[in-house]
Order: C-alpha cells, then sequence, then structure tokens
C-alpha cells in the first residue's frame, strides 16, 4: 500500500511558506531577507501554496527559510538585538561602567562569507560589480546626514576613488557618455565589460520620502564586495592596498591626487631596511655590525676558524632563504577556463594612451574631477587652476600646454604679445572633444569643437539597439533630399503658373498618364508638350509627378497584398506569439515615429538656417 498524502504537507504547501509563517520562525523582519539573498517566489498555484485560502500574500521556498535559519549574520544580529538592550538599561539605570563594559564587547558581523558563497570565482565578481559601482558613487556625493552617517559617505568616496586610481594606471576605460543623469563610463578589465554611472558634482538634497533603510542594506553588501574587487585588483598589479592618502591634499580638494600609487617592491624594501637596522642607544645598527661582533669574539676565543665557517654556512643559508627560486607548477589547468596569467597577457588596446602626446589645462569652469579621469586615463597630462583644487603637477604658463578645455565663449580682451604667441601655440576646445575623442578611439579635428562653436550631436557610443534615430547619418542625404524637393516645387509652381495658359493641357496629361505604364510613350509626351508649347524644365516637372503618383499607388497596393499576408500568418499563430508580435510591432513603431519626429525637427532647423 502506498503513502497516504496528507493535505498541506506535501507538494506546493511543503515548498512555499507563506510571509507570516517566515517572520515567525525566524524571528526576524523582512528587510534582511533580500540583503541575504532571499526574494519573494510565485507558485504555480497560490491556492495550493495557500492550503486552500485565497488570501493575498507573498510566498518564500521554505528551503530558503531554513537556510536563513542556520545563517551567521542572523544569529550577530539577534546577540546585537540583545546587546543594545542590556545597553539601553544600563544607561537609563546609570550604570556607567557596565554601559561602557557592553560598549567594548560590542558584536560585530562580517559579510566576507556572503562574498564568498555569491561569486566562487573574482570573474564572476567583476561580472556583477557594476550595480555595486553605481550605488558606491552615488553615496559618495551625497550629504551626510542624522539618517546617513559621514562614515559611510567617507568609505565610499575612498572605495570610488580607489576604483578610478586603478583604472587610471592600467588605462582600462574605453568609452565615455554624457547625460542627463550623469557620466557613464565602460572599462574592460580582466576581459570584462563593465559600466557605471557617475552623477554630477551638485549639491545634492536626499527627500525625506525616500527610505535609506533597504539602500543603505544593499550598499554594505556592495561595499564589501569593491573592498574584496579592489583588493584583488591592486594586489594583482603589485600595487600596495589600500593605497597611502595625504591627508593635507585631501583637505584641500586634491581628489584621486590625494591618494599615491606604490608599488609592492617598495614597500618590502622599506620594511626590510627597517628589520636590518635597529636604534640602540642613539646609534643605528645592521645585521652587518652584528656579524662582525660575532667573528671578533669568536676570533678572541680561538675559535676563529670554526666560527668563520659557521659564519659562513650562516650567510649561505640566509641568502638561500631570502632568495626567490621560481618553480614550474605540475596542477593542470583546464585551458578553457581563464587564468591571471592568460588574462594579463590580453593585447592592449591600441586607444589606450591616445592622449599621451599631449598635455592639457582644465579651465575653472570644467568640471575637473571628471575630466581628469578621463586625460589620466588614456595617458595624457593634466592641470588645473588653483580654484579647482590643490595638487596640480604644473601652472597655466607652462610652455607644454597643447590644449585647453574650455567652456566659456571667448572674449575679445588686450594681450601682450608673448601671452598671444601663446595662445595661438595651444589648441582652445570644448569639452565634448575629450568624449568624442575617446568614442571614435581617435584624435577629432580641433576646429569643430573650437571655442565658442556650435557642437555637433552626442551621441551614446554603447548601441543599445537597432533602429536609433543617428543625426549624422542622415544629414548628407537629407540636404541632398531638401534641394531636390526645394528644386521640385519651385518647378511645379512654374508648371502651375503655365498651365494657365496652356491651349491643349489635356492632351498633355493624357500623355503623361501613360508614361509611367509605359517608358516607350515618352517620346510621343514631348512631342505633345513641345505642340502645346510646353518647355523642358516644365515638361520634366510633370513627369516627375506622375511618376510619383504611379509609384504611390503601386506601393499603396503591395502594402495591401503585405498586410493581407501578414493578418493570414497571425491567424495561425498562438495566442502567446500574437501577443508577443504584436508588442513588438508597436515598439517599432513608436521607435519609428520617433526618429520621424526628430528628422522633421531637423530638417526645420536646417532649413531655418540656410534662410538666415
Amino acid at each position: 500500500m502506498g503513502r497516504l498524502k496528507v493535505k498541506g504537507k506535501a507538494g506546493a504547501a511543503k515548498n512555499f511558506t507563506t510571509r507570516s509563517q517566515a517572520v515567525k520562525k525566524l524571528h526576524w523582519s523582512l528587510r534582511f531577507y533580500s540583503f541575504l539573498g532571499i526574494f519573494p517566489r510565485e507558485p504555480r498555484s497560490r491556492k495550493k501554496a495557500n492550503k486552500g485560502s485565497s488570501a493575498p500574500t507573498s510566498f518564500y521556498y521554505t528551503k530558503d527559510i531554513a537556510y536563513l535559519a542556520h545563517e551567521p549574520v542572523l544569529k550577530k544580529l539577534r546577540e546585537h538585538k540583545a546587546f543594545a538592550k542590556k545597553l539601553s538599561r544600563a544607561l537609563g539605570r546609570g550604570e556607567w561602567s557596565a554601559a561602557k563594559s557592553l560598549e567594548d564587547n560590542k558584536p560585530v558581523y562580517r559579510l566576507d562569507h556572503i562574498i564568498k558563497e555569491r561569486y566562487p570565482t573574482f570573474i564572476d565578481a567583476l561580472r556583477d560589480i557594476d550595480d555595486a559601482l553605481c550605488m558606491i558613487f552615488l553615496f559618495a556625493t551625497l550629504p551626510s546626514t542624522t539618517r546617513l552617517p559621514r562614515e559611510i559617505v567617507e568609505n565610499c568616496a575612498r572605495l570610488a576613488a580607489e576604483w578610478q586610481l586603478y583604472i587610471m594606471h592600467t588605462h582600462s576605460l574605453r568609452k565615455v557618455f554624457l547625460s542627463i543623469k550623469g557620466v557613464y563610463y565602460q572599462a574592460e578589465v580582466m576581459d570584462q565589460t563593465i559600466t557605471w554611472l557617475i552623477p554630477y558634482s551638485f549639491t545634492q538634497n536626499v527627500p525625506p520620502d525616500v527610505d535609506l533603510r533597504v539602500m543603505l542594506t544593499f550598499l554594505e553588501l556592495y561595499q564589501t564586495l569593491l573592498g574584496f574587487v579592489n583588493f584583488k585588483l591592486y594586489t594583482d598589479a603589485t600595487l600596495v592596498y589600500p593605497p597611502p592618502l595625504d591627508a593635507k591634499k585631501d583637505d584641500t580638494a586634491a581628489g584621486v591626487g590625494a591618494f599615491s600609487l606604490q608599488t609592492a617592491e617598495v614597500q618590502v624594501k622599506k620594511a626590510a631596511e627597517k628589520i636590518k637596522s635597529v636604534a640602540v642607544d642613539g646609534r643605528t645598527v645592521t645585521g652587518k655590525d652584528v656579524r662582525q661582533t660575532i667573528k671578533s669574539i669568536t676570533a678572541a676565543s680561538g675559535e676563529q676558524e670554526s666560527g668563520d665557517s659557521e659564519m659562513a654556512e650562516l650567510e649561505e643559508n640566509v641568502e638561500e632563504e631570502e632568495a626567490f627560486v621560481p618553480q614550474t607548477s605540475h596542477t593542470q589547468v583546464a585551458s578553457d577556463l581563464p587564468t591571471l596569467q592568460t588574462l594579463s597577457s590580453l593585447p592592449t588596446s591600441s586607444t589606450s594612451n591616445l592622449f599621451a602626446p599631449y598635455t592639457f589645462w582644465i579651465s575653472r569652469e570644467v568640471p575637473r574631477s571628471v575630466f581628469e579621469f578621463l586625460i589620466r586615463s588614456f595617458g595624457g597630462r593634466v592641470g588645473w587652476p588653483a580654484s579647482s583644487g590643490s595638487g596640480s603637477p604644473f601652472d597655466e604658463s607652462d610652455e607644454n600646454i597643447t590644449h585647453v578645455i574650455i567652456d566659456r565663449p571667448s572674449v575679445q580682451k588686450e594681450e601682450t604679445p608673448a601671452q598671444r604667441d601663446l595662445r595661438l601655440r595651444r589648441k582652445f576646445v570644448q569639452p565634448q572633444w575629450v568624449v568624442d575623442s575617446i568614442n571614435a578611439s581617435k584624435i577629432l579635428l580641433e576646429d569643430t569643437y573650437a571655442q565658442g562653436k556650435s557642437l555637433p550631436p552626442h551621441l551614446s557610443p554603447f548601441g543599445e539597439y537597432n533602429g536609433a534615430y543617428d543625426p549624422t547619418a542622415e544629414a548628407e542625404a537629407g540636404d541632398d533630399v531638401d534641394m531636390s524637393d526645394v528644386e521640385e516645387e519651385e518647378a511645379e509652381e512654374a508648371a502651375s503658373d503655365d498651365e494657365e495658359t496652356e491651349p491643349s493641357k489635356d492632351n498633355v496629361e493624357a500623355a503623361l498618364a501613360s508614361v509611367t505604364e509605359d517608358p516607350a510613350t515618352l517620346r510621343a509626351a514631348e512631342l505633345a508638350a513641345e505642340a502645346a508649347g510646353m518647355d523642358y524644365g516644365t515638361f520634366e516637372a510633370k513627369v516627375k509627378k506622375a511618376s510619383k503618383k504611379s509609384s504611390a499607388k503601386s506601393s499603396k497596393s503591395s502594402k495591401t497584398v503585405e498586410d493581407a499576408e501578414k493578418d493570414m500568418n497571425k491567424m495561425l499563430m498562438s495566442n502567446k506569439q500574437r501577443k508577443l508580435y504584436e508588442k513588438m510591432k508597436y515598439s517599432q513603431q513608436k521607435q519609428a515615429a520617433e526618429n520621424d519626429k526628430l528628422e522633421s525637427r531637423r530638417r526645420k532647423l536646417q532649413k531655418d538656417k540656410a534662410t538666415q
């Protein structure tokens, strides 16, 4: 006899747990579930999952809730809750020594194990770093409030600066886009494409109706993730992590210039020098002095030969221990898996040193943090005025400056011959020139982006979808169409003026009607027009007009045939396929309408410019 099935003990009722049951089992609020990677699930039958009830509720997997019951973070959070109760009780009673003892032994949780569980390999962490970067760069620009502690903002700013320093050091940046939301960056790190958004440096206000608790929960996880990623990247590049910070430069708004990148070899040498030399009674004693003292002692005791041999053996052993002998690894690695050696040996892009031959000067109105990062990421040297922050490697009078990035209209002012000569030897460009040159992977002409000129359209280099409007692709063709339309309209107007005086207009119209159907009748139409006294330009305009009408009729007839075929095909589709097809066609029509709208605006602007 088979096992008896009990209602509510098997199937969906066993696999799913309601929200109230999960809270009752774990004794903890729901806001930490998503923090630990547990999200609501939708069962196939909500009625079966809820044991016959149709009341609206959220469902979780029973296995996920059982997994959370053994989570170390949840245990630490419960300990912290008990600690908070004990601390408030001690403060209320005035037991200051007990409160200080509790504060010293406060429970602290770490999220390292969650990062290791979610990302088994480093490449997995890099693939999922986009959201972490966007969140951390956002909080790095926010002001500290009672709801947002200062320590969190400072930590986010430090992590963001470390990431930018690595991108500049390795020249990993590839594309940039200046949008309304902020600046989009795209880099290639270990053959992984990473895109993130940095908001503009404006004064930010945190709205009071925004719930920061959920965002701070994710931010805590993202800070741990980015800390791991930065440590791994710096270590693989033989750089010291965390990079040393100069507090004085940081106080004077030096930005990323307040950090100094140091290789691990320099740090090892400094540590070795500290170990080899020891200060005794104000005198520095090195390892060589110690060995000489030992030699003199052994020589005085008559054991010079044995002492020398022992010292020689000791020195040889020390040298053998200190010397690093590389050994070949016998571990077999699958050829299809990427390793650090294969990723580091990837060919670098030819555009990584795009600005290496140039030296830039950033004017005070240009956002220095953005363009310093861009120029240094592509090998260029950059300086800025003192009003934009300290740490500039050179001043404005430097003769090596080749480009000046300026974003204000040109003003005529008196200048000395030396100043005029210096100005003529430099290129004054607008900030968009830097971004467009990066996206084009080449140095563009500076005259198009000169100071005070109207800029060309700044397009997204990411190519989100096909069929997007591109004003540069149709500019030349659009100009030709506009000129032909103008000429055609003028010819039609002249033809309409001549039609009033034509004696045999009906004969000419009849001859023109058959031109598109049979090209052999073109000669007869020309003879009829000549007999009617019509000039050749008017005749050509009428031929074009008649051909347009015939082509429109043929296209309309072909369109009706295509629509009929599409209707027949739609009848053979399933309901799901039909809905998907209609949704796709709706998006295409919407995109086409938007492109037509933008194209009409462009034509209108060109027409107004031509009339002016």
